[in-house]
């Protein structure tokens, strides 16, 4: 699944390998420490800022004021992490969810983003509601690593794929052609490789922030070629960093609920209580993992409070205005900086929430060239998503014919729900064709039932 998108099954089988340098115990560690970690942890993650109201703009939601709800949810989240979780994890809008949201349900299903939101509200209620209770252990016994493994592969291939289809990289192909590739002679396109390159080679490096510094570079370049004339959707001018805050009110609370209680939207609820709370647990145990906060059992001191501030997150991203909300893969920077009390979690949600100030200035760059900016790092984050893959034996026939048909069907009907409720569906069958049944559990034939009702209730 994703780092918001989420490497996290990788990530905590390669840290648990990793030995800490830090002789001091965790709440040794000192103020200074806390704050470059928090700082490290913000600059890594704010891509988030422009990346989700992009994406969830693709839904019909407007820019500006979700902008404005993703600065708020991540800086109220963290916050609450740091404060009553106490662990040095940051929380921000879910990319893979955000795209689930947008691509999936509002675009595939023809529902409002308004019942989007509602459907949101509702699933976080239900992740809450689980976290609180004995069912969260069930829940996570039930699916196997490598399924949790294919969705963060597919997610990330689809996030890719949506990074080069705004590049206009790939683009709608002639009958016969589903998709081909665009005008590489354009200017735009030359920017778009250009951000590539800059932010692999700096995410090669490891530099912090090296997503936001690749998005910054592209915004400067983008202002000067515009300002000379030069492509068709860069900027002319650069928009002024003064002005009115978007009006949040467009999207705070808008949200229908009623529109989502109905039987189309009941398999999409589920889908985004599943992504969100597997996303969410394998993320909190590989950060645990890297900063040395498991037992000798894997287990972490007080897991079941950030699960809930995790909870809380997308039952508020519902109410302001945005899609799941949970614990960004992203903190590990932070961490890797000496970062391990929830002090790195409060500085991290003050730095979000001052980013409030600079909402105009984005506000006023058109969403085109934003889109174009956005697809490096949505290109970066899709590479960065594929680290799960070991984690699937292909020599395993029912796990190679469910990996493959799941990606398969999300990229090449280009609907995250399909991919998703397909591996749910194939995989049961594979194991009985196999003769292997008995290692099923009655959650998996659960999934199974609710993977074939998307496809009933669909409205194709």
């Amino acid at each position: 699944m994703v780092p918001g998108t989420k490497a996290m099954d990788a990530t905590a089988e390669e840290s648990s390998r990793e030995v800490r340098t830090d002789d001091r115990p965790a709440v040794m560690s000192d103020n200074r420490r806390e704050i470059l970690a928090g700082a490290t942890t913000f600059m890594t993650m704010a891509y988030i800022i422009i990346v989700n109201p992009i994406i969830l703009s693709a839904a019909g939601m407007p820019f500006g004021p979700t902008m404005v709800a993703t600065i708020i949810v991540a800086g109220v989240a963290t916050l609450a992490c740091g404060l009553y979780a106490k662990k040095p994890f940051a929380m921000a809008p879910y990319m893979g969810e955000n795209a689930f949201f947008a691509y999936a349900v509002v675009l595939g299903l023809g529902v409002t983003w308004n019942a989007a939101l509602g459907a949101v509200f509702i699933a976080g209620l239900l992740f809450l509601l689980i976290s609180v209770s004995g069912w969260r252990k069930t829940l996570l016994d039930s699916i196997p690593p490598f399924l949790s493994a294919a969705w963060g592969v597919a997610l990330g291939l689809f996030l890719l794929f949506i990074g080069l289809a705004n590049a206009g990289i790939a683009v709608p192909g002639s009958p016969g052609a589903p998709v081909q590739i665009g005008d590489l002679a354009r200017p735009e396109i030359a920017l778009v490789f250009i951000g590539i390159a800059v932010t692999l080679f700096l995410h090669l490096k490891k530099v912090p922030g090296s997503i936001l510094i690749g998005m910054g570079a592209m915004l400067a370049l983008g202002f000067l070629l515009g300002g000379l004339g030069i492509g068709t959707d860069l900027p002319s001018s650069v928009p002024s960093p003064f002005g009115p805050i978007p009006d949040w009110g467009e999207v705070l609370f808008q949200l229908d609920i009623a529109g989502a209680l109905n039987l189309t939207l009941l398999p999409v609820i589920l889908v985004m209580f599943m992504m969100d709370f597997f996303d969410t647990a394998g993320t909190i145990l590989g950060l645990g993992s890297k900063a040395g906060m498991l037992d000798e059992k894997g287990r972490m001191s007080g897991i079941d409070r950030v699960m809930q501030v995790d909870a809380a997150s997308t039952v508020v991203g519902g109410l302001f205005g945005t899609s799941t909300a949970g614990t960004f893969v992203e903190s590990a920077s932070g961490l890797e900086q000496g970062g391990r009390t929830g002090k790195t979690a409060v500085v991290a949600g003050l730095l979000f929430l001052s980013m409030l100030a600079l909402t105009p200035f984005f506000g006023g760059i058109p969403t085109g060239f934003l889109g174009i900016v956005a697809a490096p790092a949505l290109v970066v984050v899709g590479i960065s998503m594929m680290t799960p893959i070991k984690k699937i034996d292909f020599d395993d026939m029912p796990q190679a014919i469910t990996v493959v048909l799941t990606i398969a069907f999300m990229l090449f009907t280009f609907n995250i729900g399909f991919g998703l409720a397909i591996g749910l569906i194939a995989y049961p069958l594979a194991m009985v064709a196999s003769g292997r049944k008995s290692e099923l559990n009655r959650t998996i034939w659960l999934l199974f039932a609710l993977g074939l009702m998307l496809f009933a209730v669909y409205p194709y």
